[in-house]
């Protein structure tokens, strides 16, 4: 069973608990608040009617910031209230009621106490939890002014006060829930737009690229003009329904945050993606497996699979002299490790190769897994991109 569902179980129970008190206490009023007048019977149906109108305000499960729940605890409270002052200054309290004076209406009232500070609308909660914990402390007054009577107020008033703390500390627990979700959410969302910068910088590239290198093949050979126009367009397509995805998961923040995003893609595509680049670049790339890639975990796997495409998109981007570009993968128990290298000329610097977000939220993909990820010149020439995953870490998180 879900949290939500179990939540929903543990509030169906505590209502019904509810109602089985207040129907005991309703007995114990019947039984030891007999009418001996009409006045007194008036006053139990009152009584009785007070406390039944309670059960649809706390019994339901409230939207947080109800404004109805405050104003019908309002209407209560002054319902109530009034019953009180009737009794005691117009008829004497001592010749009414001979025994109890309402232990359903009190039960009734500290639940809609409970109601009011846990969904209530935040300006009218606090003044319907007032009124309704002042009908609470009168209700004794209507059996008399005894100084027994008067404890019993007080112990209604703690009783509502316990009733308010528990609303309050679910309202506070439910809203820091909300804030760590909508925090989370945020952060998946500017996780999906450093995905998009990846994806799109690729493809992009791929297709000036191919624009490049038909424009100066389309009169030798016109039919590598046919294959290039194809593999623009399906690049073309591609980027744009990612870039429709994302718009809409940034436009809508109800979006599900682990709404589809392409490509969610792993170590098990690289071929493929090597072969998209292949077919549109000078220099060739060449995949090394080292070790069995399957089992690992998804995070580790997609974020390999973008420190591929980024170094490759660089590598089209700022090796354009490049002759060969190198990606090794390889597994070992504790780690799994990812170069790429190419050939080209190694007067770059990291920052021109990581302009924008893409080296830099790669850079926070990976060490938010707890590895490592360097670039720079390689020490027989050309550039390397390295980034090393911890697995037993990603495993365990």
């Amino acid at each position: 069973m879900s949290t939500p569902d179990l939540r929903r179980l543990w509030v169906r129970l505590a209502q019904a608990a509810g109602l089985v008190t207040m129907g005991l206490l309703a007995l114990f009023d019947l039984r030891f608040g007999a009418p001996e007048s009409r006045a007194a019977l008036l006053l139990l149906l009152v009584r009785m009617g007070l406390a039944v109108a309670t059960v649809p305000l706390w019994l339901p499960v409230h939207r947080p910031g109800s404004r109805v729940v405050p104003l019908a605890a309002l209407a209560l409270a002054g319902a109530s209230l009034a019953v009180t002052t009737a009794v005691v200054f117009l008829y004497g309290s001592s010749y009414l009621i001979g025994g109890s004076w309402g232990l359903a209406e009190s039960a009734g009232l500290i639940g809609v106490v409970f109601v009011v500070t846990r969904w209530g609308a935040p300006r009218l909660a606090p003044w319907a939890a007032a009124a309704v914990g002042l009908a609470v402390a009168a209700l004794p007054l209507r059996a008399g002014t005894e100084n027994l009577l008067v404890i019993f107020g007080l112990l209604q008033v703690l009783a509502a006060a316990g009733a308010a703390g528990v609303g309050l500390y679910l309202r506070i627990m439910a809203a820091g829930r909300d804030r760590a979700i909508a925090l989370v959410r945020a952060e998946q969302r500017a996780e999906f737009a450093r995905d998009l910068h990846d994806f799109i910088a690729h493809h992009v590239t791929g297709i000036v690229v191919q624009a490049q290198g038909a424009r100066f093949v389309a009169e030798q050979d016109p039919q590598r003009v046919i294959v290039a126009l194809e593999q623009i367009e399906r690049a073309g397509t591609e980027t744009m329904a990612s870039m429709r995805r994302m718009v809409g998961i940034l436009r809508n923040p109800d979006t599900p945050p682990d709404a589809p995003l392409a490509p969610l893609a792993g170590v098990a595509e690289l071929p493929p993606l090597l072969a998209g680049f292949n077919g549109t670049a000078s220099a060739p790339a060449r995949l090394h497996v080292d070790g069995d890639l399957d089992g690992l975990p998804v995070e580790v796997s997609t974020s390999a699979y973008r420190v591929v495409m980024e170094g490759l998109t660089n590598t089209r981007q700022h090796a354009p002299d490049a002759r060969s570009v190198d990606v090794a993968v390889r597994r070992t128990q504790d780690w799994l490790l990812v170069r790429v290298a190419d050939d080209g000329a190694a007067g770059r610097t990291a920052p021109a190769r990581g302009h924008g977000f893409g080296l830099i939220g790669l850079t926070e993909r990976v060490r938010a897994l707890g590895g490592t990820i360097t670039a720079g010149p390689g020490v027989a020439g050309g550039w390397v991109l390295d980034a090393a995953f911890p697995l037993r870490t990603a495993v365990g998180r």
